[in-house]
């Protein structure tokens, strides 16, 4: 079973540390009304302007604070202390306020940065009275700011999104859910009653699965966020209806790794991803089912996953700036 090792760790924190300071090549989530908002990433995102896009900036960060909070002794952790210091000011943050204000940044990131950046948040609250305590209070408006967007827009989303890429809605509420149990509990309440009523009544899933740009799992990251969100016997019964055949390897499409044709390709490349995500949350199932059948093929699965693509992390820049957070959401459990 590969897992989580300083080697590994120090690898993952100087990838990032290349890449989130790296202004271009950057796809912006920018809506233009006139001339005037013809601006570069850097002026309008302060902090998060690396990376080849803002989430994959944000959950930079996010695998930095991780692994320094991990091994606080790693030979890169200095510079990524340095780092936050410099970027994560009040100054910073009001300037990535700024740009959600603008009226038509009301869909920026919708919902796949805004489940980020509450990870993010959740992340650097766990430091304590480190260095990047100060990165956690300056960031505060920030999360607060997505948090509110999580308030307005749930309620009006009668629906999920059931894709494996950014717009899922079951992966942005995993993802926010920590920061949510954490400090605001009507909002974890909220999404709670939203996951259920999305999700409660499925039945029999078939997991027609991967599609070609795939980095989620539709299949499992629905389990992920019912995992997170339900009681544990309320889970298992959940289970027990949405993949009844589960402990034989059905629907067999999860248990196989997918084949990635192209890695200089950045949404062929998005399949590696799919692996290390699928890793994930078959690990996680597996913990939570303990001695249960399932959760051997659980772990199973999950090796096979990590196998096929840890070794590509880095090599090409479309997979580069953004395959070690899920490497890490995989290894790290």
């Amino acid at each position: 079973m590969t897992t989580l090792t300083p080697g590994i760790a120090g690898k993952f924190a100087r990838l990032a540390l290349a890449h989130v300071s790296r202004p271009y090549p950057y796809k912006m989530d920018h809506v233009l009304t006139g001339p005037e908002d013809a601006v570069t990433p850097r002026s309008v995102h302060p902090i998060f302007f690396g990376s080849f896009d803002w989430h994959s900036c944000v959950h930079g960060y996010w695998l930095m604070a991780r692994l320094v909070r991990r091994y606080p002794e790693m030979s890169a952790a200095e510079q990524i202390r340095t780092l936050f210091a410099e970027r994560f000011t009040a100054t910073n943050v009001a300037g990535e306020l700024d740009y959600l204000a603008r009226p038509m940044s009301r869909g920026f990131e919708r919902p796949y940065g805004w489940g980020w950046l509450l990870a993010l948040q959740a992340e650097l609250e766990l430091h304590g009275e480190t260095e990047l305590a100060v990165a956690a209070v300056q960031l505060r408006p920030l999360a607060e700011g997505f948090a509110q967007r999580f308030r307005d827009f749930l309620p009006l989303a009668d629906y999920p999104v059931r894709t494996g890429v950014h717009s899922s809605t079951a992966f942005a509420i995993r993802m926010a859910a920590d920061w949510a149990d954490a400090f605001d509990p009507r909002l974890f309440e909220l999404m709670q009653a939203k996951a259920i009523a999305w999700y409660g009544g499925d039945r029999d899933c078939q997991a027609w699965e991967p599609s070609q740009d795939d980095f989620l799992s539709p299949a499992l990251i629905e389990v992920e966020c019912m995992r997170r969100m339900l009681s544990a016997a309320q889970f298992r019964e959940w289970l027990g209806r949405f993949m009844p055949r589960l402990s034989k390897g059905d629907p067999t499409s999860l248990f196989t790794p997918a084949r990635v044709s192209d890695r200089s390709d950045g949404k062929i490349a998005h399949l590696d991803g799919l692996n290390f995500s699928r890793a994930w949350c078959w690990r996680a199932l597996a913990t939570m089912l303990g001695d249960h059948p399932v959760a051997g093929r659980a772990r199973e699965a999950a090796d096979r996953h990590i196998e096929a693509s840890l070794p590509y992390v880095a090599g090409d820049y479309m997979g580069e700036h953004w395959l070690a957070t899920f490497a890490l959401l995989a290894l790290d459990h």
